[in-house]
């Protein structure tokens, strides 16, 4: 089969597009033909070395978490899914390839076209895992940093759903795309604490951080001094500043059916960037890495 693989640390350079043995689906597991490929920030910081000690790298390695295609070869002890099914699924073999293994994989609804898809598992399961860790409610005022990013827009929507009067940060040139998500956007960087308060004069009773840009100083000064209710994907700062640094969790079937069916049901928007083909996978992590993509990259396979 076709993949993307890398045979040592490094830049996107170390990315090349080779042949690799088909996988074959053990207990549990399912086989899909990949129709389209998640690109995420993990990939690249995987791909530099970065996460060693989260996500130890066995070479040569494909990257990639989440995929969307049909199964084409069902393990033992799997019985939910069968042969020609459409999938949206977490990859336990590397998502940027003709062929992927995964256990967490639920079918996918058809009015869910293929980047679509393959845009949720990832993004929507942390939008859903930090919200839930927040314990945001109807009636609370919610901040969220990096607010058009591929986290930061479901949490938006996933937020206004539920009551939340949301507070995003964007650069300008997205302030009507997340006016129409439901939040009241300002913009990040110097002079955010007075931005917002201007909106929000009484603080805001939880932070949800999906940027990285070092806005935790601010967050606290906003939640009136308090660390409670902050978490951050994104910022590495979070330690020393005794922050709740969320950097992932075990995606249940249920979460991503759920979020698959708001997607499909249109109750909520899958903003899809650009779609790349496999074999520039380089060129979409690179995008990636600027940290200034309004919604998702995808690679189609």
């Amino acid at each position: 089969m076709k993949a993307i693989v890398f045979e040592q640390f490094g830049g996107p350079e170390v990315l090349r597009l080779t042949r690799a043995e088909v996988p074959q689906p053990g207990p549990g597991q399912v086989r899909l033909r990949v129709r389209a490929a998640g690109v995420n920030q993990l990939d690249w910081k995987i791909r530099n070395g970065w996460m060693e000690q989260v996500y130890p790298t066995a070479f040569p390695k494909i990257p990639g978490l989440e995929a969307a295609g049909v199964v084409d070869a069902v393990g033992p002890d799997r019985a939910d899914l069968a042969v020609g099914d459409e999938v949206i699924a977490l990859t336990e073999t590397g998502s940027y390839a003709e062929y992927a293994l995964a256990t967490t994989a639920v079918r996918k609804p058809a009015d869910l076209d293929w980047a679509t898809a393959a845009a949720l598992p990832v993004a929507g399961e942390t939008a859903l895992r930090v919200l839930g860790a927040l314990g945001v409610k109807d009636g609370e005022t919610l901040l969220i940093h990096g607010a058009t990013g591929a986290v930061g827009g479901l949490a938006v929507q996933l937020a206004v759903a539920r009551g939340v009067t949301v507070i995003g940060t964007a650069a300008p040139r997205n302030h009507e795309y997340l006016s129409l998500l439901g939040a009241r956007p300002v913009e990040y960087g110097e002079g955010l604490v007075e931005r917002v308060r201007a909106i929000a004069p009484q603080g805001v009773d939880a932070v949800f951080d999906a940027a990285g840009q070092g806005a935790l100083a601010d967050s606290v000064e906003l939640r009136g001094g308090t660390k409670e209710r902050i978490v951050t994907i994104a910022d590495p700062a979070a330690r020393e500043l005794g922050i709740t640094f969320s950097s992932g969790g075990t995606t249940g079937a249920d979460a991503l059916a759920e979020v698959a069916r708001l997607a499909a049901a249109e109750t909520m928007h899958v903003e899809v960037a650009r779609v790349y083909p496999l074999a520039e996978a380089a060129r979409a992590q690179e995008q990636s890495a600027t940290g200034h993509t309004r919604g998702k990259l995808v690679l189609t396979i």
